[in-house]
């Protein structure tokens, strides 16, 4: 397998005299961004000229001449922040040409600023072994203590320092070759709500609903920011308190995405599921629920506790990790086969509401829902053979 680059953050721990420094560095990056988005609105408006990239950079040697606080930063990070200003722009090109609501790029307060990238290792030096955890020296600032463990390092390639909550991390993006090891079963597996996981055999995974379980602090927090004065230090002790119990449950959540998605590459050598389209489930409130004996109803509670579930996220980790680890990962075309109303058995097709959370089939096929639609998909996986791609005809490998 080639080198791939992958992402290691670590929580930095700098003293005061280093938090103060970075703090500076952190308002000129910002400046700097403001300043770029201002001199394109300037030249269009004034000139009709549009300013790019390459314009802005080769300006650098003069701004810094000007401003000479901005040398310490090195040059190629002040390129970085040149660059997430034309990224912005382009954003918002790509947006108007397909009709999308543009969102023109804004200015940027320090404090919603999120930090400042090194495109190469020239400012910057990483010791990974030192004192456990490592350190990491940043010119113009110092050594600084750092905390975490990577599953894998590599071959350094750039760094971003962001500053979240009053917190400081480092991203480092490292390339090197993936090792993940694989098990020797094939699995099959439905993504739920009740059940966070559901397998080909019945077993599962509960879902931690990690947002739902949180959802009365966050009311109890939103409630004491609504009751503070605005402006005041009261006000903002308490607006950091709600940020970090959110970031506590992204915390978790992703915590238990990458334990789940690794455990079950541990055990797999296929994997199946259906191939789902998050955005359209959770499109709008406005779609409807069907409940034997009752009126239709508004699917409005379900967005939310999708959302909660993260399946984009979780299969997105399932994907990367089954390249890593070697193993086939066959998603299943929804349309084609309807795993939630397709019989594992005789394959016979007849539509279910939601509420319906058993499957019984004239054949005598009676399962759990989502038990059925992970059989369904493992039959449709193990038909493909060592194909690359889905053939268009199928059918269950076996009738009762």
């Amino acid at each position: 397998m080639d080198a791939v680059k992958r992402r290691i953050t670590y929580r930095l721990y700098p003293t005061a005299a280093q938090h103060q420094l970075m703090l500076e560095f952190l308002r000129l990056h910002c400046e700097l961004y403001n300043a770029a988005i201002q001199e394109r609105r300037d030249a269009w408006k004034l000139c009709g000229i549009s300013i790019t990239k390459a314009d802005q950079e080769k300006q650098l040697v003069a701004v810094k001449e000007a401003r000479p606080e901005l040398i310490p930063l090195g040059g190629h990070a002040l390129q970085e922040t040149l660059r997430r200003v034309d990224l912005a722009f382009q954003a918002f090109f790509r947006r108007v040409q397909a009709g999308q609501t543009p969102g023109f790029p804004r200015f940027k307060s320090w404090k919603r600023f999120s930090g400042w990238t090194y495109k190469s290792t020239s400012n910057w030096r990483f010791f990974p072994g030192e004192k456990k955890h490592g350190a990491l020296e940043l010119d113009g600032i110092g050594r600084l203590r750092m905390r975490g463990e990577p599953r894998q390092l590599g071959e350094t390639k750039t760094l971003t320092i962001s500053y979240k909550r009053g917190r400081w991390q480092a991203s480092i993006v490292v390339a090197c070759v993936p090792e993940r090891e694989h098990g020797t079963a094939g699995i099959g597996f439905d993504w739920g709500i009740e059940r966070f996981l559901t397998f080909d055999d019945g077993t599962g995974v509960e879902n931690p609903r990690f947002l739902r379980k949180s959802e009365r602090k966050l009311k109890a927090l939103g409630r004491t920011v609504s009751r503070k004065k605005r402006g005041s230090k009261n006000r903002k002790k308490a607006v950091a308190k709600l940020g970090r119990q959110h970031e506590r449950i992204a915390n978790r959540r992703e915590d238990f995405l990458h334990r789940q998605s690794a455990e079950l590459e541990g055990r797999a050598v296929l994997l199946a599921t259906e191939k789902l389209a998050t955005k359209n489930m959770t499109h709008s409130a406005r779609g409807t629920v069907e409940s034997p004996g009752k009126n239709v109803r508004q699917k409005a509670g379900l967005n939310k506790s999708i959302l909660d579930g993260a399946p984009s996220a979780f299969l997105g980790m399932v994907r990367y990790k089954a390249v890593e680890a070697g193993i086939a990962l066959v998603e299943a075309p929804t349309r084609m086969i309807k795993p939630s109303q397709t019989c594992p058995a005789c394959g016979r097709q007849q539509k279910k509401t939601l509420a319906e959370r058993v499957h019984r089939c004239a054949c005598g096929c009676v399962l759990p829902r989502d038990q059925a639609s992970a059989q369904v998909c493992l039959h449709f996986a193990l038909s493909q053979g060592p194909g690359t791609g889905p053939r268009v005809e199928w059918a269950p490998p076996h009738k009762h």
